[in-house]
């Protein structure tokens, strides 16, 4: 009788739970820098050349992605009302979200824009009321209210109890931009096809966009080396392959909260190469603010969770 190798069954097992976390750590440590990459890449043109650069980039990143995965013919059998389900999100994400959120990065320091941005579940749970159907639980009003003091605290930069907020406009964009993520996030979710597919269509829809605003409000010119390379960074890394990467985690866990509650590592990480890479000192609200907005998240997660 041959001998059974349970080194062997121990090392497959271990390998399949260590990989999701392995994708999912990569990613986030990927997005953990896109705060800086925003903020180089502005020093060498405005936010609409950003947007087309990085997401023109994004768009054949994916694109290549489909090829290589030989599922270029899907795209060709949506119907017409996924095509306009797909210009619809491509109008929400890239264009809209990241016209605004990068706005709001040319007029504030990264550590204050980067945080506020992360303030999206709690807004889900806000348009859910409406766009989904969704009531409104008392028992997330304390999660709301704990988020929100968190962005009051970081919108302080410093000095909360001063009751003064300086460059509201820039905070009003930071935090508007997690609205915009929290409505393309509810319009995804009902659309069932594949994340990847979806995404690219979505891409080619809002390069027309991007590409209109360009033209309207901007110019196009080839801008530094150093802003090339950060914008074909932001391409790759905060809007293309890491997003790839997100989904292979997701599709090694039965359970898609093991993984997703990681992403909340993404923003404290961020702060650190925010202050190694452009030398921001960071206040001690954006970091105490952070914490609130996160705590706030997972009180909402723990009062809102089904009894059993």
């Amino acid at each position: 009788m041959p001998k059974i190798n349970f080194r062997h069954f121990k090392y497959i097992a271990m390998k399949k739970t260590i990989k999701p976390y392995l994708f999912a750590l990569s990613s986030i440590m990927l997005w953990s820098t896109a705060a800086v990459a925003f903020k180089i890449a502005l020093k060498y043109m405005d936010f609409i050349q950003l947007l087309f650069i990085s997401s023109l980039n994004s768009f054949f990143v994916l694109f290549i992605i489909l090829v290589i995965k030989r599922e270029i013919k899907i795209l060709a059998s949506f119907t017409k009302k996924q095509y306009l389900n797909s210009a619809i999100l491509g109008f929400l994400n890239p264009f809209a979200y990241y016209m605004v959120l990068l706005k709001a990065y040319s007029i504030l320091p990264a550590q204050l824009a980067q945080p506020l941005n992360y303030t999206w579940p709690i807004m889900l749970v806000l348009l859910s009321a409406p766009l989904l159907g969704q009531k409104l639980n008392n028992r997330s009003l304390p999660a709301i209210f704990i988020s929100f003091f968190g962005v009051y605290l970081i919108s302080s930069q410093g000095q909360p109890f001063s009751m003064e907020i300086s460059q509201p406009f820039g905070i009003l964009l930071a935090t508007g931009s997690s609205v915009i993520w929290a409505l393309f996030w509810i319009y995804n979710v009902k659309d069932k096809r594949p994340e990847i597919h979806k995404l690219v269509i979505s891409f080619f829809f809002s390069l027309f966009f991007i590409g209109l605003a360009l033209f309207l409000f901007s110019t196009f010119k080839m801008p530094e080396f150093k802003g090339i390379v950060a914008a074909i960074y932001i391409g790759l890394f905060e809007m293309g392959f890491t997003f790839v990467l997100w989904l292979k985690a997701m599709q090694y866990v039965k359970r898609s909260d093991k993984i997703s509650n990681l992403v909340f590592i993404s923003p404290f990480f961020s702060l650190i190469w925010i202050h190694l890479i452009l030398g921001e000192n960071i206040y001690y609200t954006t970091i105490v603010g952070l914490i609130f907005i996160i705590s706030g998240i997972f009180v909402h997660q723990l009062l809102t969770k089904p009894l059993k």
